[in-house]
Protein backbone atom coordinates (compact mmCIF):
# COMPACT_ATOMS: atom_id res chain seq x y z
CA UNK A 1 0.00 0.00 0.00
CA UNK A 2 2.79 2.45 0.86
CA UNK A 3 4.41 1.65 -2.47
CA UNK A 4 1.16 2.52 -4.27
CA UNK A 5 1.00 5.88 -2.49
CA UNK A 6 4.64 6.65 -3.30
CA UNK A 7 4.17 5.63 -6.93
CA UNK A 8 0.96 7.69 -7.31
CA UNK A 9 2.63 10.76 -5.78
CA UNK A 10 5.68 10.23 -8.00
CA UNK A 11 7.74 10.78 -4.87
CA UNK A 12 11.45 10.14 -5.04
CA UNK A 13 12.98 7.63 -2.59
CA UNK A 14 14.88 10.40 -0.80
CA UNK A 15 11.56 12.20 -0.14
CA UNK A 16 9.97 9.26 1.73
CA UNK A 17 10.42 8.48 5.42
CA UNK A 18 9.04 6.54 8.37
CA UNK A 19 8.69 8.84 11.39
CA UNK A 20 8.66 7.90 15.06
CA UNK A 21 9.27 9.79 18.30
CA UNK A 22 10.90 8.46 21.46
CA UNK A 23 7.47 8.77 23.08
CA UNK A 24 6.05 6.29 20.56
CA UNK A 25 4.11 8.53 18.16
CA UNK A 26 4.62 7.35 14.61
CA UNK A 27 3.61 7.92 11.03
CA UNK A 28 3.63 5.16 8.40
CA UNK A 29 4.82 7.48 5.63
CA UNK A 30 6.16 11.03 5.62
CA UNK A 31 6.71 12.60 2.21
CA UNK A 32 8.81 15.76 2.09
CA UNK A 33 8.77 17.48 -1.29
CA UNK A 34 10.32 20.92 -1.28
CA UNK A 35 8.56 22.92 1.42
CA UNK A 36 5.58 20.57 1.51
CA UNK A 37 5.18 17.76 4.04
CA UNK A 38 2.48 15.12 3.74
CA UNK A 39 1.71 12.32 6.17
CA UNK A 40 0.04 8.98 5.58
CA UNK A 41 -1.34 6.45 8.03
CA UNK A 42 -2.72 3.06 7.04
CA UNK A 43 -5.60 1.71 9.17
CA UNK A 44 -7.50 -1.56 8.85
CA UNK A 45 -10.63 -0.09 10.37
CA UNK A 46 -13.52 1.25 8.29
CA UNK A 47 -14.14 4.03 10.83
CA UNK A 48 -10.81 5.81 11.44
CA UNK A 49 -10.45 8.39 14.17
CA UNK A 50 -7.86 11.03 14.96
CA UNK A 51 -5.21 9.62 17.32
CA UNK A 52 -2.64 11.29 19.58
CA UNK A 53 0.07 10.14 17.13
CA UNK A 54 -1.68 11.97 14.30
CA UNK A 55 -1.94 15.13 16.37
CA UNK A 56 1.75 14.88 17.28
CA UNK A 57 2.75 14.39 13.63
CA UNK A 58 0.70 17.40 12.51
CA UNK A 59 2.27 19.58 15.17
CA UNK A 60 5.86 18.31 15.21
CA UNK A 61 6.27 17.94 11.45
CA UNK A 62 4.07 20.89 10.42
CA UNK A 63 2.29 18.72 7.88
CA UNK A 64 0.29 20.31 5.09
CA UNK A 65 -2.07 17.33 5.25
CA UNK A 66 -2.38 13.90 6.81
CA UNK A 67 -4.30 11.19 4.96
CA UNK A 68 -5.58 8.14 6.81
CA UNK A 69 -6.07 5.35 4.28
CA UNK A 70 -8.73 2.98 5.61
CA UNK A 71 -10.83 -0.07 4.72
CA UNK A 72 -14.16 1.77 4.56
CA UNK A 73 -16.00 2.88 1.44
CA UNK A 74 -16.11 6.67 1.99
CA UNK A 75 -13.56 9.48 1.90
CA UNK A 76 -14.31 12.24 4.40
CA UNK A 77 -12.61 14.90 6.56
CA UNK A 78 -11.65 14.03 10.13
CA UNK A 79 -10.65 17.65 10.79
CA UNK A 80 -9.28 20.60 8.80
CA UNK A 81 -5.94 18.91 7.90
CA UNK A 82 -6.72 15.21 8.34
CA UNK A 83 -8.88 13.26 5.94
CA UNK A 84 -9.96 9.64 5.92
CA UNK A 85 -9.35 8.20 2.45
CA UNK A 86 -11.14 5.03 1.42
CA UNK A 87 -8.72 2.55 -0.13
CA UNK A 88 -11.00 2.34 -3.17
CA UNK A 89 -10.62 6.14 -3.68
CA UNK A 90 -6.88 6.30 -3.11
CA UNK A 91 -5.71 6.67 -6.71
CA UNK A 92 -8.48 9.17 -7.51
CA UNK A 93 -7.85 11.37 -4.46
CA UNK A 94 -4.05 11.58 -4.51
CA UNK A 95 -2.48 13.97 -6.98
CA UNK A 96 1.13 13.59 -8.15
CA UNK A 97 3.62 15.97 -6.56
CA UNK A 98 5.12 16.66 -9.97
CA UNK A 99 4.20 15.96 -13.57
Amino acid sequence: MLEQIIRRLRARPEECFFWRTHAGAELDLLVVSGRHRFGFEIKRTSVPQVTPSMRAALSDLRLARLDVVHAGDRTFPLNDRIRAVALSDLLDVLQPLRT
